[in-house]
């Protein structure tokens, strides 16, 4: 078969861009409408139901697991109502800027600000360092976590959105911002080991998660290459040797050592993988270049379908799930550069979950179990992390530089 010319491959490229602007459209205008309300997989403890549950752990589990699992939204039946969620509005204001890079439009920078400043009105209360959690205890075999209660993965996620809109936005407050937070994970419990240390995933006891000390890690790489911070820089290496000398030998991470989190997904993978070469870009060290090589071949390999569906295990397809689809695109998008076979798999997964999940109102959908779909809108698993990835993925298609600051 002759290779496609150059004017076919550019009409290829030119349909994915605008079908991407079209779905980014259409998305922003359904989550503004609802003013950047939505639900989210874990709020069943936010139910008129939860009293019941007796401060149990095992029953708020139950609770938790049953309105997730319910494949029709039951939330509106149990008093449960929309409600913002401050990792979604990271995802959104990182997807602003990426679109504002994009297109140049000064009202997604004006979005930008008033997404991050609600993230700077709504931070976690008990803290002096700025940090996040959630709107609601979310309990699952791991333990409990409280109502309000900060997250590295929260908090390390919110902060890059804050770092790169103080580099794009050029607002030093929003830096300020960033470096807040990596003082709050600098003062988290560690697990110091021969072989590197691991950031607790939260501040109130030691729990070794691989995706949320890459995370973490990440955000001290970058705001310390950037505010010349030593201390940061070094833990940031130590967290990730940590993680990277306990990659399996095929190249894939379990969510965590212990064996109760012995299982590899697609979005994790892509945390773990985005986080390396945040630092490895923002510090120049080239000690876990073989770990990333062997992740991304590994990620590519085990997590993709021919026609753009993304697994959500490295040995499973189904369920479909959005956050899967959306950490996919954004992580490919990111590798792009070095790789260009993944900007045109990233443009395949795009094409695929635009075509089968996004619900013609806007929203996407959560999950696709093969017998039915789950049309539940969550804000931060499916509507954010959508958009932040689609507007990334745009970035890259279109290959424009970004454009200077507009006015506050």
């Amino acid at each position: 078969m002759d290779a496609a010319s150059p004017h076919s491959e550019a009409a290829h490229q030119n349909g994915a861009s605008q079908l991407i602007a079209g779905s980014l459209d259409r998305l922003a205008r359904w989550v503004e409408a609802r003013d950047y309300k939505a639900y989210d997989p874990g709020d069943g403890q936010m139910s008129f139901l939860a009293p019941l549950t007796f401060g149990s752990q095992k029953l708020e589990r139950i609770l938790t697991a049953a309105v997730l699992r319910t494949p029709v939204n039951i939330r509106p039946l149990i008093g449960i109502p929309p409600h913002t969620s401050t990792k979604g509005m990271g995802y959104m204001a990182w997807g602003y800027l990426r679109r504002f890079a994009a297109t140049g439009d000064a009202s997604d920078a004006q979005k930008v600000r008033r997404c991050l400043d609600w993230l700077l009105a709504n931070r976690a209360p008990r803290y002096p360092d700025l940090c996040w959690g959630n709107a609601f205890t979310f309990t699952t075999r791991a333990g409990r976590i409280p109502k309000g209660e900060p997250t590295i993965v929260w908090s390390g996620l919110i902060g890059q959105a804050f770092l790169e809109a103080a580099e794009i936005l050029d607002e030093p407050r929003y830096l300020d911002a960033a470096s807040s937070v990596c003082d709050w994970i600098l003062k988290l419990p560690r697990e110091e080991t021969q072989r590197g240390l691991c950031l607790s995933y939260v501040a109130f006891d030691q729990v070794s998660i691989h995706n949320s000390n890459m995370l973490g890690a990440a955000l001290l790489a970058r705001v310390g290459a950037r505010l010349g911070r030593s201390e940061a820089i070094e833990v940031a290496g130590e967290a990730m040797r940590y993680s990277c000398e306990r990659l399996n030998v095929d190249g894939g991470w379990y969510y965590g050592e212990a064996s109760k989190y012995h299982w590899i997904d697609s979005f994790h993978t892509g945390y773990n993988l985005d986080s390396l070469k945040r630092y490895a870009d923002s510090t120049h060290d080239s000690a876990f270049d073989g770990h990333l090589a062997r992740g991304f071949a590994y990620f590519k390999q085990h997590f993709f379908e021919p026609d753009g569906r993304t697994r959500y295990m490295h040995d499973r397809l189904m369920p479909i799930d959005i956050q899967c689809a959306a950490q996919a695109i954004d992580t490919l998008a990111f590798f792009s550069e070095a790789d260009p076979d993944a900007l045109d798999l990233a443009t395949r997964v795009a094409r695929w979950t635009i075509t089968h999940m996004q619900a013609p109102d806007g929203h996407f959908f959560y999950r696709d179990l093969g017998w039915m779909k789950i049309r539940t809108p969550m804000l931060h698993w499916g509507q954010g992390t959508s958009f932040k990835a689609l507007a990334h993925l745009l970035v890259k298609l279109t290959d424009e530089p970004a454009p200077q600051s507009p006015s506050p």
